[in-house]
């Protein structure tokens, strides 16, 4: 492998954007000193001032009082700190499986394809990648060919995105306005993989005559099988004459008059008593009246037998022609009303009057209609005690299992929202126990009887979970071997769990979440080693970071605990280490940190409960708003551009979190917040704020602006630019051009789109806005500029981006001066950055390209440090060893690193080296497991095509 590699890598373009992915987490370190004047102990100086000195300790009893109110559950405790049992599959090799996975739906055919999309959903849900999932499901629905499995799909594709958290949105819109997610193209059965992107019937419906809209909305899925009404009334004014007749029906003291031959034309059983062995047969009258049908049924019945479609009748009698085909027998009547009182139910009253009458008549297609409102409508659904007993009921799965709704997919989205609403709730377990009881792949089994062990556990049932734990490892899912350990030490039998990890350390390839459980069962020198090379393995597991700084604080090393938890905290943003670091501030008496931090928290769960659960976090704000020096509006704006500035992403946020307390409904405050959690990677938190600011919008073309951000982010590209022309042609906004121009951009632009681009960000900058995002538009445009080789342009942009504050101008002024050969002054300026932000990991990753080799290690090693997530430099450090000859080490590299982030560059990476090893069947592997990850990238398929065309050799 020649050093060609690393230059390729140097020229790939990390794009700083203000709306990325990618993590740009940075923490401004409160003062980690254990705070002088907390400890009020006076000196010699005080001895001679004795009311000062009076004074002083009455201060520190006010500090004790005050300490002791903030800290209403003292210290926190390591021996109340323990990393759960996460709840869904996490395989012994990840790469390994998601090969498999991908063979397998390569190998499937087109019927089956679907059920491994959904398998593979459940693998891409340990990633905690919201956009793999959905793209899973999404592929998931594409391929179903049922009508049941495309309402649970659909409905669960509309579930993760919360869309019902738009205003004036009814469960039942199409969302996006495709047939992917429209719910009444999800009772259409069929398999038509392409036609899930095209328009909705809805959206088509919309563009037409709005006259026409209620009518068109109303209509079923077999539209066809409804008349207009003037056909109806001519078809009636048709109706069978006595002398037409030959057969009647008598239904007490009425008498239907039918024709005997159309009547046995509609079932097998209907014909033999017409025309069979039976008395029927040979009466010109037949008493009916034990039948359970009405005289004006009866009509309806004789109606259809010549029509063979359904009049202007109420649902009522539909229902009896229902039951009268269930009765005799008449599929396509059966059909017809099944498809005609489907089309009936548009939200949950309708569902819940209908349902039943669907589940005793067998009727699929009803069924299915009262199903998706229900799944639509979740979470409420949950806590609505008739809709749990159709799930949960002593029959229900039997009964839902005879009109073929009972399935693995519907109890696994059902559980999956119980499990995210209450983990320990009655309803959750009796879900997963449904779940169980669907399980018939392998896969099914495992994530079942996983998922029923970790609710087991936590409502501290422990033999149960040890029982469903040992299940699940018996179907070949070996991390609940963590699960059985874990049940067996809250059972008593720590010597027992021990033994059981060190096992699993001894049998398989050590990886970092053995060594975390194993550390829960041994004390001293040997916990730590653990907690040490779980940390090595795996730096994303965050309870080794919790737990030495909790062990720190308990020996009062405050100032260090701090700087431990932000170790994490740097590069992966949660609610409980930021409560763990707001805990310590308070301990510290550093009251402005710790309310920093809450209020962090609070953008990311706002409803976080602190101190184990126990007090909520809004209540802790209003405690430390006492202690904290309040700030004006103006002040707020100054703070936030303090730390804007100083890329303290977290005090930005914690800041817009104040701001928005005295004006929830700022919707450009949401859309700030949102943008602030993309950087911090945080994505479904970034959705709600942009969602709310949506919600929150005082005008159209500002809605629309955020209703294109939102299809943006979920993979609508074109949607969003129609969305910006939209909000253009209304009022003429920063926000409508920067959208159009970001979307515009996020393509390969030839000169005569960069160009339009330029004239779009230039536009953008002539309308008024607040400096935090003219900087981000100026970058932008230097950007282009820089792409279209008009480096004089670009610095000017630059420049002028740094002079209004925007410090990640810094970046985009180093490229241009390494692209005039002026490698010291890129180096200078990205020295600048990394000066003004503070242990930026993506600052020291970029400082790497300007320096000679040593330098560039060194960067690159702090880089990993700051952030073990950023990929980039396990690919440099990799393709430097592989210029050495040293394959092994580079592999090594790519693998330490693959281990807790199986990334596509990474897998790409590590293919080609085995690839030019010689090592076919390794690059095939790892090309597999990338186009799981993404299918269409391109170098990847031209690197698989070529890996399977060489003879195999093992490793």
């Amino acid at each position: 492998m020649q050093h060609h590699l690393i230059t390729t890598m140097r020229s790939l373009k990390l794009v700083d954007g203000c709306k990325s992915s990618q993590v740009y987490a940075l923490n401004s370190s409160p003062t980690t000193a254990p705070g002088g004047a907390a400890s009020g102990d006076g000196g010699a100086d005080d001895k001679p001032h004795h009311h000062h000195h009076r004074a002083k300790s009455s201060n520190q009893s006010i500090s004790l009082i005050l300490t002791d109110n903030l800290l209403p559950y003292g210290r926190p405790d390591t021996d109340q700190i323990e990393p759960p049992i996460e709840p869904y599959l996490k395989p012994i090799d990840f790469v390994e499986t998601l090969a498999d996975c991908y063979r397998r739906l390569e190998a499937s055919d087109q019927f089956q394809k679907w059920e491994r999309f959904l398998e593979q959903s459940a693998l891409f849900r340990g990633l905690s990648d919201p956009k793999l999932l959905r793209r899973s499901l999404r592929s998931a629905r594409q391929h179903a060919s049922d009508a049941h499995s495309k309402v649970v799909l659909s409905a669960w594709l509309k579930f993760e995105r919360r869309e019902d958290e738009l205003l004036g949105n009814s469960s039942m819109d199409c969302g996006g306005g495709r047939v992917v997610e429209c719910p009444k193209s999800s009772l259409v059965s069929g398999y038509a993989p392409e036609s899930v992107f095209d328009a909705c019937p809805c959206r088509r419906r919309d563009n037409g005559d709005n006259g026409n809209d209620n009518a068109a909305a109303a209509q079923p899925p077999a539209a066809s099988l409804i008349e207009e009404e003037e056909e109806e009334e001519e078809e009636e004014e048709c109706s069978t004459s006595d002398e037409d007749g030959d057969i009647s029906f008598c239904i007490g003291e009425e008498e239907i008059r039918c024709v005997r031959y159309r009547m046995a034309a509609m079932s097998r059983p209907l014909k033999a008593m017409l025309y069979g062995g039976f008395s029927e047969a040979r009466r010109e009258r037949i008493n009916f009246t034990k039948n359970e049908i009405s005289g004006k049924g009866m009509r309806a019945v004789e109606v259809f037998s010549r029509t063979r479609k359904l009049a202007s009748f109420s649902p009522e009698i539909v229902l009896e022609l229902l039951s009268f085909a269930n009765k005799f027998c008449c599929d396509e009547m059966k059909t017809a009303c099944d498809e005609y009182l489907a089309s009936l139910v548009c939200d949950v009253d309708d569902a819940m009057l209908f349902v039943e009458y669907g589940l005793q008549e067998t009727a699929h297609l009803l069924v299915a209609s009262c199903l998706q409102v229900f799944l639509r409508e979740l979470p409420g659904s949950l806590y609505n005690s008739t809709v749990m007993r159709l799930f949960c009921g002593p029959e229900a799965r039997d009964r839902l299992e005879m009109v073929g709704h009972a399935s693995f997919t519907l109890y696994y989205f059902l559980s999956q929202v119980a499990m995210e609403q209450d983990m320990k709730s009655n309803t959750t377990v009796m879900l997963l126990e449904r779940l169980a009881e669907c399980a018939k792949d392998r896969w099914e089994k495992q994530l079942a009887y996983h998922q029923l062990g970790c609710v087991m556990l936590e409502r501290k049932e422990y033999k149960d979970a040890q029982h469903w734990f040992e299940a699940a490892a018996e179907a070949g899912h070996v991390y609940s071997l963590a699960g059985v350990a874990r049940s067996k030490y809250k059972r008593g039998h720590k010597y027992l769990a021990y033994k059981q990890t060190n096992s699993l350390i001894s049998e398989y390839k050590p990886l970092g979440w053995m060594h975390q459980e194993r550390s829960l069962y041994c004390i001293g020198k040997e916990k730590m080693m653990d907690l040490s090379i779980a940390t090595e393995l795996d730096p994303t597991l965050s309870y080794p970071y919790k737990y030495r700084a909790v062990a720190l604080l308990q020996e009062n090393k405050v100032g260090a605990s701090i700087s431990e938890i932000n170790k994490i905290i740097g590069f992966k943003v949660s609610p409980d280490c930021l409560e763990l670091r707001a805990w310590f501030s308070i301990i510290q008496e550093d009251y402005e940190a710790a309310m920093k931090d809450i209020r962090a928290f609070l953008t990311l769960e706002p409803n976080y409960m602190m101190f184990h659960g126990k007090v909520n976090g809004d209540y802790m704000v209003d405690l430390l708003r006492k202690q904290v020096q309040q700030c004006s509006l103006a002040d707020c704006w100054m703070q936030l551009y303090d730390r804007w500035s100083s890329v303290d992403d977290i005090g930005s946020l914690a800041v817009v979190h104040q701001m928005l307390e005295n004006d929830p409904g700022r919707s450009l405050l949401r859309f700030r917040q949102s943008l602030l959690l993309l950087r911090l990677n945080c994505q479904k938190a970034a959705m709600r704020s942009l969602r709310l600011a949506r919600n929150h919008s005082s005008s159209l073309h500002e809605r629309l602006v955020y209703e294109g951000w939102i299809l943006y982010d979920t993979g609508h590209r074109e949607e969003a630019l129609a969305k910006a022309e939209e909000s253009i042609s209304i009022q003429r906004s920063f926000e409508a051009f920067f959208l159009k121009a970001y979307a515009l951009a996020d393509t390969s632009l030839d000169p005569e789109s960069s160009a339009y681009v330029i004239q779009l960000l230039q536009e953008a900058l002539r309308c008024p806005s607040d400096g935090l995002r003219k900087g981000q538009a100026l970058n932008n445009l230097g950007s282009v500029y820089v792409d279209c080789d008009k480096l004089d342009l670009a610095a000017d942009c630059y420049w002028s981006a740094l002079n209004i504050r925007h410090t990640r101008a810094h970046q985009g002024l180093a490229r241009v001066f390494h692209l005039k050969n002026q490698r010291k002054s890129a180096y200078d300026e990205m020295t600048k950055l990394i000066e003004k932000a503070r242990n930026n990991a993506s600052a020291y990753e970029k400082r790497s390209e300007y320096c000679d080799r040593d330098m560039a290690k060194s960067d690159l090693s702090m880089a990993t440090l700051l952030d073990p997530l950023r990929t980039y430099p396990y690919r440099y450090r990799a393709a430097v060893l592989m210029d050495d000859h040293k394959e092994a080490e580079a592999i090594a590299e790519l693998t330490k690193a693959i281990a807790f982030k199986p990334d596509l560059q990474l897998l790409h990476l590590r293919a080609a080296f085995y690839d030019s090893m010689g090592d076919f069947t390794s690059s095939i592997r790892d090309c597999e497991a990338a186009l799981s990850l993404d299918p269409s990238h391109a170098d990847t398929v031209e690197l698989y095509n070529k890996s399977k065309d060489r003879p195999q050799q093992k490793k």
